[in-house]
């Protein structure tokens, strides 16, 4: 059953910025202060850690309660208020053909991002713990091969599958379609706001917008979630063995 815009309740854009960045910011604070482990265990295993008892819950939470207030029990309900259901191979095939949009995106306008803000990337690497910076391929080197097979398995887990469900459950199905006033451009709006609450990689926002919008606008025209489900984890996998492939080839 399809819902319609008229039917979802609306949220203000103080109330939108802070359901996006407290949680994001809770997230943040903890990981800093897990960063004093990071000479046992490494970043990326620790930032997951802390995303299971932090970001990961406040975002179900918030959707659960709100399914609790809008369909009277605790559920995902709230996440798929602007639903339409479609066969499977459209949504992997929407999903496909917006990976490889990004794969195009992702040697053209990432290079050029990467040059053209070279100094504000410098800069923010400066002031940022060491470990904010996932693709310093040296960091992993002080880490022995059992600790590092765990913390990639643990990757894998959370970065290709736990992460970009919760994510597209509260962005794209819950939060976008309560800014439905703003029409085409909500999930525009939630998708800079996405990128921006990435504080934990706090890089390459211009890429993260481009290759995300597109996805979070046709998932929003087709009504379907599992649009942006499928293409944030064929994103996440590829960035993510790209990075195991890396660092165990240097």
């Amino acid at each position: 059953m399809t819902i319609t815009n008229k039917s979802i309740e609306q949220i203000s854009i103080p109330k939108l910025l802070c359901l996006i960045f407290i949680p994001t910011s809770v997230l943040t604070i903890v990981y800093i202060f897990a960063g004093l482990a990071q000479n046992v265990i490494p970043s990326l295993i620790l930032f997951y850690l802390c995303a299971a008892f932090t970001l990961f819950p406040i975002e179900l939470g918030i959707v659960m309660y709100a399914s609790k207030k809008e369909y009277g029990s605790f559920s995902l309900k709230s996440a798929f208020s602007r639903y339409s259901k479609m066969s499977w191979w459209k949504v992997f095939l929407y999903g496909s053909l917006l990976f490889a949009f990004a794969g195009i995106m992702s040697v053209t306008l990432a290079p050029l991002e990467n040059n053209l803000f070279a100094p504000i990337s410098n800069y923010l690497k400066q002031i940022t713990p060491e470990y904010f910076d996932w693709a310093n391929i040296e960091y992993f080197g002080q880490y022995s091969k059992g600790i590092l097979l765990f913390t990639f398995i643990g990757y894998l887990l959370f970065n290709v599958i736990v992460g970009p469900i919760v994510e597209e459950l509260f962005f794209r199905g819950y939060l976008t379609p309560k800014m439905s006033r703003f029409g085409n451009w909500a999930p525009l709006i939630v998708t800079v706001l996405f990128s921006l609450y990435h504080l934990w990689l706090p890089f390459n926002n211009l890429f993260r917008i481009s290759v995300f919008f597109p996805a979070a606008f046709v998932a929003w025209k087709k009504k379907n979630i599992y649009i942006s489900i499928v293409f944030h984890c064929l994103c996440n996998l590829i960035s993510s063995i790209s990075l195991i492939v890396s660092v165990y080839q240097g």
